[in-house]
């Protein structure tokens, strides 16, 4: 059996895309699934090209258990044949992914709450330019929405 390959996608690729690459990894090895699954993470900007995540956002992740570190890349045409599902975190990414997509292109593309059951298809804020609350809401919104993205790849 090949590995479902998972992308998520934000912006500059340092607050929300890591730290969901991040659940999700965790996820996967806590539930022994590490051998079915690839993750990776990346942003539509190049603003932050190699360099490591956000330290409010790995900060507020340790404190919610979650442990990863990532260094920023940039999506490109390539991702949507290196990856199964595509995951960008809000309509500007999602509209950005799939202005990229070429017409024989594999992957799948879906907002990331998509998976949230509180609020289906909403953006996952930005939590940049705001303080640790807004950190926390967005590990809330990731942690729930992760849980059922994780249901239904291994499906």
């Amino acid at each position: 059996m090949s590995k479902v390959k998972v992308l998520f996608v934000c912006l500059g690729n340092i607050c929300r895309s890591p730290l969901a690459e991040g659940i999700f990894r965790q996820r996967v090895m806590e539930q022994g699934l590490s051998g079915q699954f690839e993750m990776d993470s990346c942003g539509t900007a190049a603003y932050h090209i190699g360099k490591g995540p956000d330290i409010r956002s790995m900060e507020n992740a340790e404190k919610n258990g979650v442990l990863y570190n990532h260094s920023a890349r940039q999506f490109n045409v390539q991702d949507f044949y290196d990856f199964d599902i595509i995951l960008p975190m809000d309509d500007s990414n999602f509209e950005d992914v799939i202005s990229l997509r070429p017409a024989e292109a594999k992957a799948r593309v879906v907002k990331m709450r998509h998976f949230d059951p509180i609020d289906q298809g909403s953006d996952v804020p930005d939590p940049y330019y705001g303080g640790e609350q807004g950190f926390q809401e967005v590990f809330e919104i990731l942690d729930r929405s992760i849980d059922n993205l994780l249901e239904e790849v291994k499906n």
